[in-house]
């Protein structure tokens, strides 16, 4: 039935992790918890882009290996990356050697910067859900939707601003990780930890917006 399921640590956890320790660190500390952080925010819809296709696993055993060949994923210099810096990274094993995303990632950094002219790249992608972060519960991973309405608005708008592999399954994942919906089922044990911390975020985001 695709439920949580009870891991080699005693925990139980979204049936998608198994008992790998890197997947299982990740979904503890980082899937669904809230980002706020711009530079934070532009490294996951950058490393989305490049999941399109892939697992997320294989993503993450080589995030360290994308930090470091992006500069850390700082827009700035991102965008400044010439031919010689695409020759570069199309000869990296440590990331995922595909022009056409090497590519996007570039357009996307100058598009972050454009965007940033006129608001926070935070304040931007949050404020498609508003002042609240959604906490669904889901029991099974079958009842996870793969892309929603707030999903393909985002990607509508950030392809608008120039972005490019931000399709709405793309951001409906984006979401998922960035805390923007807590899709941990309800028998996770990061389900109901995930929740407080969306409320705290709610309630700091409806303080902020009220001033």
């Amino acid at each position: 039935m695709n439920r949580s399921i009870t891991a080699d640590d005693g925990r139980a956890r979204c049936n998608w992790v198994g008992n790998d320790d890197l997947y299982a660190a990740y979904h503890d500390r980082e899937w669904g918890v809230p980002q706020t952080d711009s530079i934070a925010l532009f490294e996951k819809v950058s490393l989305e882009g490049f999941q399109a296709g892939l697992s997320w696993i294989t993503i993450l055993r080589k995030r360290e290996n994308f930090r470091s060949a992006f500069d850390g994923f700082q827009p700035k210099k991102i965008a400044r990356y010439t031919d010689k810096d695409i020759a570069r990274l199309m000869g990296d094993a440590g990331i995922v050697r595909n022009r056409a995303k090497i590519e996007a990632a570039i357009s996307n950094a100058q598009a972050y910067l454009a965007l940033e002219k006129r608001i926070p790249f935070a304040d931007f992608v949050w404020g498609f859900i508003e002042t609240d972060a959604t906490a669904n519960h889901f029991e099974t991973m079958g009842d996870v939707p793969a892309q929603t309405d707030i999903s393909k608005a985002m990607s509508k708008a950030l392809k608008k601003e120039g972005f490019r592999f931000v399709g709405p399954t793309t951001m409906y994942a984006f979401m998922q990780s960035v805390g923007m919906v807590n899709d941990h089922l309800t028998g996770c044990h990061r389900h109901a930890p995930c929740e407080k911390l969306q409320a705290t975020h709610t309630r700091k985001r409806r303080a902020a917006l009220s001033k």
